[in-house]
Order: C-alpha cells, then structure tokens, then sequence
C-alpha cells in the first residue's frame, strides 16, 4: 500500500535544495485551499532563490500539459513577491483567469513595475483580457482600462521590447486605432518590429491583412517567416497553403518556423495539406514529431467540422430568409 503523501511532505522536500522535485508532487500545489495556501506562504522565504524558480517552471509546465490543475491561489500570492522573476512567472501562472479583479493589479505590474519580465508577463495577460472583452466576457469598463494602458506603452519611449509586446497583446482589439498602429509597425525597417505588426495581425482576426502576411511568408529574416507563418493561420488565409506547403519543403535551418507552418496549415485545411500531413507522419521517427502532427490532424479534422457546421447554418438561414 502506497505511503500518502501530505502537503507538509511536499513542502518540506521543496526546502531541500538538493532533491529534484518529482512530478507527482506538483499535483498537490494545485487549487491550495486557505490552509494550504497559508502553509506554502509560510515556507516560501526559506527556498532558495533558485529552487523557487525552479518550482514556479515546473507548475507553468505541469499547467501547459494538464487541463485539471490551476495554480493561480499561488499566481495571486506571489504577484507582489520581493524577486522580478518570481513575480513573472506567477503571472504565468493566471494564464487561464478570467477574474476582472486582476486587471488593475496587472495593469499596475504592466505600467509601474521595476523589473522588465513582469511587464512583458503581464502585457501578454492584459491581452487575454482584451480578447474577452471582443468575446463580450468582459465588462466593457475593464477592456478598455487594458486597451488604454497598452496603447499608452505603445506610443511612449518605454522599453521597446515592451512596446512590441503590447502592440501583440492589442491586436485582439477592434478600436479604430489598431490598424493605424499595425500598419505603422509593419512599415518599420526593424524586423522584429514587421514580426510584431504580423502577430498583431494574426490576432485581430481581420483578412484586411492577408495580403500583407502572405507577403512577408518567404521573407530572409526567420523571425518574419515565423510570424508570417502564424499570422496566415490565425487568419485561414487559403492562398498561403501552397506557399506554405513549399516551404515545409525549403526550410531547413529553423525549426520554430517549420512548426508554425505544420500548425497554421492544419488551420486552414485543404486535401493538400492532409496529405502531406499524413506524408510527413509516415516519414519521420521522431516520436516528438509524429505526436505534434498527428495533433496538428486532429486540429485540421476539427477545423473543417466547424466549416461544416458553419456552412450549414448559413444554409439554414438562407431557408429560413426565403420561407
């Protein structure tokens, strides 16, 4: 019969730097009750500092794998931790929150904070909550507190990896303003910032941009090609899926790109990209891989039966518009 393991236990393993954390413990600092929560407070300023960090990446990838835990009793109390990189990555740790209680919190950490990493983790939030707030999940008040604390970063001299990271984050926003911004980024010589204006793009879901994503695919600078790459599929854009296609043949050196164009053709779908998809599976031995594509099939079977089901209704409504 196996020992059961206490949340006490856990903690005290985490005080002992020399032992790696085993997985099966990052269940337990999940949904921490009051008690719970007091407990881990209590032993957090004994951790090193190194081994906090370690804890905080293990929970942000144990929540990217599992859709049953939520770290954000955890996130929450350590938004206001004396170390820039633990605030960071407790932001990381409300990815999934959608409580507008947290936009004035992150809106602060965004505009005042001291350390440049919880400002880029709390630009990228801000922008889960202006896409809320385009899903009318948001009250309108607080969608467009965020949306003005973005826009003023953009427009200021602030840091300018902050900058491009808010302008990603508003991209979700259908204000007037945004294609000034995207266009006005897009039109820059800094390729890092022509990689921004396309994820922004991407993320306004408006096929104004198609021509200008589909341009910048076969670009020289990979971190246009990525962006590109994720743009087309943002925005289904079918005339990028050849090209596309042709550069799943051509790309050899960066592998992000190659992983963007597999996931953003599953999005677009077409007979020619589930083909090559099947291809690709029964050509590689790389078990990371052939999991990644065959997820990439699933998004693709996913993505048309919603076609499907959005032809129909139209279908439905043409009847009903002619009876």
């Amino acid at each position: 019969m196996s020992e059961t393991i206490t949340f006490q236990s856990v903690l005290d393993h985490l005080l002992d730097s020399k032992k790696e954390i085993p997985h099966s413990h990052l269940q337990h600092y999940s949904d921490l009750d009051p008690k719970s929560l007091r407990l881990f407070l209590d032993v957090w300023p004994s951790v090193k500092p190194n081994r906090k960090l370690l804890l905080l990446e293990e929970l942000l990838s144990h929540l990217n794998s599992e859709v049953l835990v939520s770290y954000e009793e955890i996130g929450r109390a350590l938004l206001n931790d004396a170390d820039g990189e633990v605030r960071a990555r407790a932001i990381g740790l409300l990815a999934e929150s959608n409580d507008p209680e947290l936009v004035d919190t992150l809106i602060d950490i965004f505009l005042n904070d001291v350390d440049l990493a919880p400002r880029m983790e709390s630009a990228n939030l801000l922008g889960e909550f202006v896409l809320l707030g385009e899903l009318e999940d948001l009250d309108e008040k607080f969608q467009r507190k965020v949306e003005d604390a973005l826009m003023s970063v953009i427009r200021s001299e602030d840091n300018p990896s902050l900058r491009k990271r808010a302008l990603e984050s508003l991209g979700y926003s259908s204000r007037d303003e945004m294609a000034n911004m995207i266009e006005s980024a897009f039109q820059r010589a800094d390729p890092t910032w022509v990689a921004s204006s396309l994820r922004a793009m991407g993320r306004s879901h408006d096929n104004r941009w198609n021509d200008d994503v589909v341009s910048k695919l076969l670009e020289e600078d990979p971190r246009i090609r990525l962006a590109a790459a994720e743009a087309a599929g943002e925005l289904s854009i079918e005339e990028a899926g050849p090209i596309m296609l042709q550069m799943l043949e051509d790309e050899e050196e960066d592998d992000d790109v190659i992983s963007a164009v597999i996931w953003s053709l599953s999005q677009i779908g077409g007979d020619d990209a589930r083909i090559y998809l099947v291809h690709l599976i029964e050509q590689t031995e790389d078990e990371d891989l052939v999991a990644f594509l065959e997820d990439a099939l699933e998004n693709l079977d996913f993505n048309e039966e919603l076609d499907k089901f959005d032809l129909l209704s139209l279908d439905a409504e043409d009847i009903d518009e002619n009876e």
